[in-house]
């Protein structure tokens, strides 16, 4: 396995580890189109469907603690094997899911079964990397990551009228299959014995602790939380607010949803060109900075009453495109110190990041008024603490 990054392209595992990072993404967007069909099949409220989605976020964030310790003491493949597995049995149950509890219920076990591909690819990009081109690597990464959001909700729409939004959760399974198969095949395990640690709820109990306590890892990992937090947020209200409120088809859903995330890759892949030259810590402050002025923009445009689409879609836009910044760079920040105890540092920054977000989808899932006053509550909110959150990161 190369070392180094370079313009001739990425090497095949940390496109595999793309991929495993790639399943948040797909289990949370591939089935956005299908929130209303959902609905209406299973018949269950809006908000109850909303739900299912915060109750992955949730389960997302709770087992990466889990992977953590397991990817330290065991290496970063054995626990894939039963986290894939499990996921793959999940997904063929939402597929089969006959009532909105159930469906929930398999989300959940679907979520803990993702959650590893999240924790052990940030540990192997760093076991590999240090702190600059583990930022670089990270930034190529949401490349493969970003196809995800904008080809999952497309095929999502146009295999709905196909096949039904339970179609959509059969090919999720399929494609996990082909996954476990890869990683069984292609993946060479990169966790160094002398770096093994011991096993033990004492052991992980202080490894957590000493985490919470690192107060630089904590002020980085909820910087770059605030943010996910604030996509997440779009990420649940989008749906209903741009099919039922704004009146786009689930095709066209599509389109709009691709947008902002090709606009994530650009952020990341410009990020990833200026960390040639520029190190994490100098570019992370201006893209927090460019992250808040979206946030409080679309804000002051809703309580004004001059949200319209297109201008809700320029302030996503321009977040997305900090947000490419803001990821890798905060999350390469965080870990930098942590070569010690990097499986669980990466659970627990996972757990940060997807825990702001279970949170803002949940709230965004509560509100009650229609329109776009809930996210933009979201984004001018969260846009603000990532920034005055990064100002402490930088003083430790």
């Amino acid at each position: 396995m190369s070392s180094k990054l370079n313009a001739m392209g990425l090497p095949g595992w940390l496109i595999l580890m793309g991929a495993l990072t790639a399943i948040g993404p797909v289990s949370i967007d591939m089935y956005l189109p299908a929130f209303p069909a959902i609905a209406e099949g299973l018949n269950a409220t809006a908000s109850q469907v909303e739900r299912t989605l915060a109750v992955y976020l949730i389960g997302m964030a709770l087992s990466q603690l889990f992977y953590g310790p397991l990817a330290d003491r065991f290496g970063r493949k054995p626990p894939l094997y039963g986290a894939l597995t499990l996921y793959i049995i999940a997904s063929a149950g939402c597929a089969l899911a006959p009532n909105i509890e159930v469906l929930t219920a398999c989300r959940l076990a679907q979520a803990m079964g993702g959650a590893a591909g999240m924790v052990i690819s940030r540990a192997v990009v760093r076991d590999h990397y240090n702190t600059q081109e583990a930022a670089r690597a990270l930034s190529m990464l949401m490349l493969i990551m970003g196809v995800a959001p904008i080809l999952a909700p497309l095929i999502g729409g146009q295999l709905l009228p196909l096949t039904g939004w339970r179609g959509i959760f059969g090919l999720i399974t399929v494609a996990a299959i082909i996954l476990l198969v890869t990683v069984s095949r292609v993946m060479v395990e990169s966790l160094a014995p002398e770096r093994v640690t011991l096993l033990s709820w004492g052991n992980i109990l202080r490894t957590y602790w000493g985490l919470v306590r690192d107060r630089r890892f904590a002020a980085y990992a909820f910087s770059g939380g605030m943010g996910s937090a604030t996509m997440f947020g779009y990420i649940v209200a989008s749906p209903l607010l741009f099919i039922e409120y704004f009146g786009i088809s689930a095709q066209h859903y599509g389109l709009l949803f691709g947008a902002n995330a090709t606009s994530l890759i650009l952020g990341s892949q410009l990020s990833a060109r200026l960390l040639k030259s520029h190190r994490p810590e100098k570019l992370l402050p201006w893209a927090l900075r460019a992250m808040m002025v979206a946030g409080l923009t679309a804000l002051a445009l809703t309580l004004c009453g001059l949200s319209t689409l297109p201008l809700l879609m320029a302030c996503m836009i321009c977040f997305m495109f900090s947000q490419g910044f803001v990821g890798p760079n905060s999350a390469a920040m965080a870990l930098a110190d942590q070569g010690h105890r990097l499986g669980s540092a990466s659970a627990m920054l996972g757990t940060f990041t997807i825990s702001c977000g279970a949170l803002a989808g949940f709230l965004v899932s509560l509100a009650t008024t229609q329109g776009p006053l809930p996210l933009a509550m979201i984004m001018g909110g969260c846009t603000t603490l990532a920034w005055l959150i990064g100002r402490l990161a930088r003083r430790e």
